[in-house]
């Protein structure tokens, strides 16, 4: 397979698919968490074991559809095959301006890391060039190809992974029952507390759908995709639920409520000193650079899967070295305006309303996946699943669905009304790209459906000329 550019692309293997899924799955909000749901008690933790089966449920729908549609773009794909292109434009509109918002947010937060790191306080200009630094550092990464992309993944999740093993792992040996707090310390009923400290941790898990999302760019999709969404995200959850119970034992409930760098009070209550906090400052950076790897990588793919099929500006398919170089520098250089806008304007405003819009963005394309599947499974076409395995099936594609609509609810009424305002900004695009393509061209389900009634019913759609499908 060759770019677009007529150089080979060289794909991802497993162990790359499964950095990749685990290093956007954990950014820089871990080493926040466990303070930020202490104050409703351990109640947070069972939160936490719902969303996991929740969030394991969406990968193995992703590993299915990845089965059927073994293309880059992922939940872009899988909403235009079932329910047209409509859907699919809006999948991808939502995924991207998710992407690149979040990206500016991820950097905004490695700067307090970066401060812990240095101990120092920083100006506004040093604070707005570390920022742009991990936006740009990621980003060159990329365009330097997915080689570096998969090298930059591999090193990074195993730099954050292992401190955050070594704290979850070596911290239940420092564990005393006493500093836990109660189950409720919230108040009210514990299903009220549940619900609460569930809101707070529903977003731990986006970047589930990161290697259906890069399909094309792994070898051997229709196994490899599946496994690795699952695999990487048993891995963030181990490291989630370990890292998280091991602080609430390290550290007195007391503490832990105001505490404002949680892992690094267990490290230094297990072993001593203040050395804990320049450890896992350093864990941090290294997490939310690696983060902002594959989150740049995943900004680039959803606009490029939509241009292959007309519904981008046909720029965004242009592919150098496996990674679509123009959707990087778009996302990069976004991400860059937001951030700059953070720092030197004041218009903090701005970037908190955006910030809301990813909270509600994320969703929509986990939403129009999980009904994918619903759609296969209950019409039966291109599902190659035994009918004893229907049910299974079934009951995976309905949790996830219900996982994603619990991410809406989540987010909040704000973020909902702000980021459907935003949604719906993007159906202008849509109306001006599907301005530009042939009135006669079948699309989406019509497309298929045409087909399936045979010759004459494709004729009386009118010619459709040849599709290229991205990956």
């Amino acid at each position: 397979m060759h770019d677009t550019d007529g150089t080979p692309t060289r794909r991802f293997g497993l162990p790359t698919a499964i950095a990749l899924v685990m290093g956007n799955i954990i950014g820089g909000g871990i080493f926040l968490l466990p303070a930020s749901v202490a104050p409703y008690g351990t109640v947070s933790l069972l939160a936490f074991g719902v969303l996991t089966v929740g969030a394991i449920a969406l990968a193995l729908v992703f590993g299915r559809l990845a089965q059927r549609h073994p293309r880059t773009g992922g939940p872009y794909v899988y909403a235009r095959e079932a329910f047209g292109d409509f859907a699919g434009f809006l999948s991808a509109w939502s995924y991207w301006t998710m992407t690149w918002v979040s990206n500016a947010a991820l950097a905004v937060a490695g700067v307090g890391y970066f401060h812990a790191l240095t101990d120092s306080d920083g100006s506004m200009g040093t604070d707005l060039a570390v920022a742009l630094v991990m936006l740009w550092l990621p980003a060159l990464a990329n365009l330097a190809g997915t080689r570096w992309v998969g090298a930059v993944q591999l090193v990074s999740t195993v730099l954050k992974f292992v401190p955050l093993l070594f704290v979850a792992v070596v911290g239940l040996f420092y564990f005393d029952p006493d500093n836990l707090g109660g189950f409720n310390e919230g108040g009210g009923s514990w299903a009220g507390s549940l619900t609460a400290s569930a809101a707070i941790l529903l977003y731990s898990y986006v970047g589930v759908e990161s290697a259906a999302m890069s399909a094309g760019e792994v070898r051997d999709p229709e196994r490899n995709v599946g496994r690795a969404s699952v695999l990487g995200t048993i891995g963030a959850a181990l490291v989630y639920l370990l890292g998280t119970l091991s602080v609430f034992g390290t550290v007195p409930h007391g503490e832990l409520v105001d505490s404002t760098a949680p892992f690094s009070d267990a490290v230094d209550a297990m072993f001593g000193g203040e050395w804990g906090g320049t450890l896992i400052a350093a864990a941090a950076v290294i997490s939310i650079v690696g983060a902002l790897n594959g989150w740049t990588l995943m900004s680039a793919q959803a606009p490029y899967a939509a241009a292959k099929d007309g519904l981008f500006p046909a720029v965004f398919a242009r592919k150098r070295r496996g990674v679509p170089t123009v959707g990087v520098l778009a996302a990069a250089v976004l991400a860059t305006a937001l951030t700059v806008i953070n720092y030197v304007s004041g218009a903090g405003g701005v970037f908190e309303i955006l910030v809301l819009v990813t909270t509600f963005s994320a969703t929509v394309p986990y939403l129009l996946s999980a009904a994918a599947q619903v759609y296969y499974l209950l019409t039966g076409r291109r599902d190659r699943v035994r009918a004893g395995h229907l049910t299974r099936d079934l009951v995976l594609a309905l949790g996830a669905f219900a996982f994603s609509f619990w991410l809406v609810a989540g987010a909040g009424y704000k973020a909902v009304y702000q980021g459907v305002l935003f949604l719906f900004a993007g159906v202008l695009v849509y109306a001006w790209m599907a301005a530009r393509r042939s009135p006669e061209r079948p699309t989406g389900t019509a497309e298929r459906r045409a087909a399936s009634e045979g010759t004459g019913a494709v004729e009386a759609a009118g010619p459709a000329p040849e599709r290229v499908v991205g990956g």
